[in-house]
């Protein structure tokens, strides 16, 4: 009755306001803490009912209620208050809209709020939140990604030396689940394994993954097309998610991960700041003992915990995950050589011999190489870790008849000997020393090239040099050079002693 009664003053301090003193509806509102659309719905009901400023003598609250409210229908303020919080978690899933919310609202309370008064009550509620609480993330929908400022140390129990080890942190939007990890380094392959083990730990797929603008997800910023590195997008096609980074300098874009960011710095990293880690594993076996009590962690203001949220709202909206997940593969540009093989992590690769001077594209993993010219794959290799070893199929190789490209022995003897004796004698050395003689053209023309540095002069030097000490190979060449021990003079080679012939030396025949 009392709230009734405050509400009919209400009533009447709006009309002597709006009427009586012409204030605007939106300081009114203000003023005696209503919503604007009330106060526009108590001025309609007036003027409806043909009241001015005074009211006519003798018009009581009872009486004014009953001209702007007939067959007992309630003002707006006298009205139950809405549930916010179910309103709320109703609107963060999938495909709920307040204009369904608020049909099924009106289905269950006939004389309720109207459909803009309870958009605009919403509304004024939310904007009251704090501004994790005001962001509307739709369930299933984002899932943000970052790594943490500071890091763990990582003691080694052999040496004592001392790593750091990061802290990667995922949230997803809709009910701030949070998963975190401890990787080595912050390069590629530690980020992709972390979000390959982040989707399996939420056990879905979201829409959208809101990386940082690090060099390992993104390689060139820019808001209207960032270029994403190749082994990401291959990784997003893998489970059917989009990427799409932050604003450089834009913090608001990923607002939520860097609250999570902060919020497992506090609860992860601070409980941890007194433990010793003796390896990365049992890092992480500590940060997800911790996580379980952080997810579970009631919320303050809505009800439930990040657990409860993911499981009965968000979880539902997320992706399957495919069967298989995505095993790492990096990409990278690699030039074919005039023996035509690619260079990937020190070993050489065949590829057809047509494409010589062309670039292909390799996409390596730990089992496999696979190489391709213009979205085409010429190549299929499977992977080897032998630096400086070479892997060729054979029908890569020329046709025996064909000089390809003009490229053969003689020739490079012939460049080579322009320089001097000494360097054709090195050339002709490595090819001799190959299976194939196409596997050291590579060497001869990496120490021909190294006259354009050196200089001829010093070239030539260092080959003789290196043919007294049989170690004519381009590394030992170039390193001679660039150390310049090719500027020492050679010591003088050692003269035999000469034999004494003496009656009382036998010889070796005389034991036979």
């Amino acid at each position: 009755m009392a709230r009734e009664m405050l509400s009919m003053r209400k009533l009447s301090e709006v009309l002597r306001l709006r009427l009586g003193q012409k204030v605007s509806v939106r300081k009114i509102a203000g003023s005696c803490c209503l919503a604007r659309s009330t106060v526009s719905d108590y001025l309609v009901r007036a003027k409806a009912a043909g009241l001015g400023w005074p009211l006519p003598e003798g018009m009581d609250e009872e009486r004014l209620e009953q001209l702007l409210f007939p067959a007992g229908e309630a003002p707006a303020s006298a009205r139950a208050p809405l549930d916010m919080a179910y309103i709320r978690n109703e609107m963060r899933k999938k495909s709920v809209t307040l204009q369904l919310l608020w049909e099924e609202y009106r289905s269950h309370t006939p004389d309720g709020y109207g459909r803009s008064q309870f958009c605009q009550l919403y509304g004024d509620w939310l904007g009251k939140q704090a501004i994790s609480l005001r962001q509307e993330h739709r369930a299933g929908e984002k899932l943000f990604v970052d790594y943490a400022g500071d890091t763990i140390p990582i003691h080694n129990p052999v040496t004592g030396e001392i790593s750091r080890g990061h802290l990667f942190v995922a949230v997803l939007g809709c009910s701030n689940y949070t998963y975190a990890e401890v990787t080595a380094t912050e390069k590629l392959p530690d980020w992709i394994g972390a979000q390959v083990h982040a989707l399996e730990d939420i056990n879905g797929v979201p829409l959208v993954v809101v990386p940082d603008n690090t060099k390992a997800a993104v390689k060139s910023p820019c808001w209207y097309d960032p270029d994403i590195n190749m082994t990401y997008q291959e990784m997003a096609q893998h489970y059917g998610f989009t990427v799409i980074p932050a604003r450089v300098r834009k913090p608001k874009d990923k607002a939520k991960v860097e609250n999570g960011v902060l919020i497992a710095e506090r609860w992860i990293l601070a409980r941890l700041r007194h433990h010793t880690f003796f390896s990365i594993a049992e890092a992480n076996e500590a940060v997800r003992r911790l996580l379980i009590g952080m997810n579970a962690k009631p919320f303050k203001k809505l009800p439930g915990c990040r657990k409860s949220v993911l499981d009965e709202i968000e979880r539902p909206a997320l992706k399957p995950l495919p069967e298989q997940p995505y095993e790492l593969a990096e990409w990278k540009y690699v030039a074919v050589n005039i023996d035509y093989h690619v260079e990937v992590d020190g070993h050489y690769y065949s590829v057809p011999y047509h494409l010589i001077g062309q670039r292909v594209l390799a996409r390596f993993t730990q089992a496999g190489i696979e190489l391709f010219h213009k979205n085409k794959r010429v190549a299929v290799h499977a992977r080897n870790h032998q630096k400086g070893r070479h892997t060729t199929l054979a029908e890569h190789q020329p046709p025996a008849h064909q000089k390809y490209l003009e490229w053969t022995p003689p020739r490079l003897l012939s460049w080579a000997g322009t320089i001097g004796p000494n360097c054709a004698e090195v050339a002709r050395q490595i090819l001799a020393s190959r299976p194939l003689v196409i596997h050291g053209y590579r060497p001869c023309l990496g120490v021909i090239r190294l006259g354009k540095q050196y200089g001829n002069e010093r070239l030539e030097r260092a080959c003789a040099r290196a043919l007294m000490l049989n170690i004519a190979t381009y590394n030992r060449i170039e390193n001679m050079l660039r150390t310049g021990r090719d500027k020492v003079p050679m010591p003088e080679p050692d003269i035999p002693c000469p034999v004494a012939v003496h009656d009382n030396l036998r010889g070796a025949g005389y034991y036979q």
